[in-house]
């Protein structure tokens, strides 16, 4: 049983499809130079062996040392990497942050700030990436974070930090002070941030609960499109 939770708990830090395991990002190791692929693949190393760890024995219940001595590294080293123990685990947030920059800066002339932001979490849910919350072995991911109140406290950050990064995109979409939102890109971001951490939540639940992946992931799916048209109604200014 703990080797399948291993083995489980792996492919939910891999992620699908080709992506780099560990990182968080997908990324195209020939375009590195030496340095940063060794930079890299330290990362992954460190990411891999802490996700096994925790998965097996629970995130309260491992040191940094110990994740240090598995991943044959200093933990000067694992902390130059990773300044908090929770991002070790929760290793995917600066993608987060990443990925929805992107999609709304990056969004053509037609294309809405809330339609930039659908078509990205409907496009991570269809690859089975980690940020889409549904994949095989992801409940394993979702049970860890569920038994530690350090991790959940962290998620709980990540959503704030989310949110306040959305907001000064919705702000300087509008035209306004990416600086300092006002209230309607707070309340937007606010509002959008909340409603798909529910479907997310809904999701991870099923999961836990044993429900088929694919059926999770095709119900997911629809969740997703009557979230974005009900933030499109409530947010027209950004619609």
């Amino acid at each position: 049983m703990v080797d399948e939770e291993r083995r489980g708990g792996a492919r939910a830090a891999d992620g699908e499809r080709g992506r780099q395991p560990e990182t968080g990002f997908g990324v195209d190791e020939g375009r590195l130079t030496l340095r940063e692929r060794k930079k890299l693949r330290t990362r992954q190393r460190i990411s891999g062996e802490a996700t096994l760890l925790f998965i097996r024995r629970g995130f309260d219940h491992v040191t940094v040392a110990e994740v240090a001595r598995a991943a044959e590294v200093s933990t000067m080293t694992v902390f130059n990497y990773f300044p908090r123990k929770e991002d070790l685990f929760l290793d995917r947030i600066p993608e987060a942050r990443e990925l929805i920059v992107r999609a709304v800066r990056e969004c053509g002339p037609e294309e809405s700030p809330l339609a930039a932001l659908r078509r990205l979490v409907l496009a991570l849910l269809a690859e089975r990436h980690p940020l889409g919350g549904v994949g095989e072995g992801f409940e394993h991911f979702w049970r860890t974070v569920l038994d530690s109140p350090a991790l959940r406290a962290r998620g709980r950050e990540a959503v704030e930090e989310l949110e306040g990064v959305l907001a000064a995109l919705l702000a300087e979409a509008a035209g306004g002070d990416a600086e300092r939102p006002g209230h309607e890109a707070r309340l937007g971001a606010a509002l959008t941030v909340a409603a798909i951490r529910v479907a997310y939540v809904d999701a991870a639940s099923r999961q836990l609960g044993g429900d088929p992946v694919d059926e999770v992931a095709v119900e997911q799916a629809e969740v997703l499109r009557r979230t974005f048209d009900a933030l499109e109604r409530a947010l027209p200014g950004f619609a």
